[in-house]
């Protein structure tokens, strides 16, 4: 599923002039969404990388050790504030993302600047709602038991690129 507002012959033919390991790197983790620039193109980057920063805050700050040293109910509040923390760098990826292409040409030039920040608005928060619904998704696979579901979901995303990879 594209993000709204944008064009898809674009992004293959960007992608396809591309011959960085970057972004190669980074569509295994997305599973191919990133360079068709799909509504999962952030995919659980945002929820990985604020893992990360708070697994760090926790040592640096204390009231955050504690928590964590509090228990089951530490750690719970420790993963709400992962989830509202992954929101906000979904945003932030997003824009990013949105902004560094429409300079690029992504979005088109004839439109009036009034739709232009429409559509930049819209496919921001197309993609914050990709990367939740990714990152609520992992967290339903982990609670019905089946395991990690952010691994799981990694795993398969670079698993699903394997073929094009191969046939590359």
């Amino acid at each position: 599923m594209p993000t709204p507002g944008v064009d898809p012959t674009y992004i293959q033919n960007f992608f396809e002039s591309q011959t960085g390991e970057a972004f190669n790197f980074f569509n295994a983790f997305t599973g191919g969404s990133f360079t068709q620039m799909s509504v999962f193109a952030l995919s659980i980057t945002p929820y990985i990388t604020s893992s990360i920063i708070m697994q760090l805050l926790t040592i640096a700050i204390p009231k955050l050790e504690e928590m964590q040293k509090d228990g089951e109910d530490g750690r719970k509040k420790i993963n709400e504030y992962t989830r509202y923390l992954s929101i906000a760098l979904a945003v932030i990826e997003g824009a990013a993302i949105v902004i560094g292409f429409r300079n690029q040409g992504l979005f088109g030039t004839d439109n009036p600047q009034s739709s232009m920040t429409t559509a930049i608005v819209v496919a921001v928060a197309a993609l914050t709602a990709g990367a939740a619904f990714m990152m609520w998704l992992g967290e339903q696979i982990t609670e019905k038991g089946v395991g990690n579901g952010i691994s799981i979901i990694l795993l398969i995303n670079i698993v699903a690129r394997i073929p094009n990879d191969l046939s590359n």
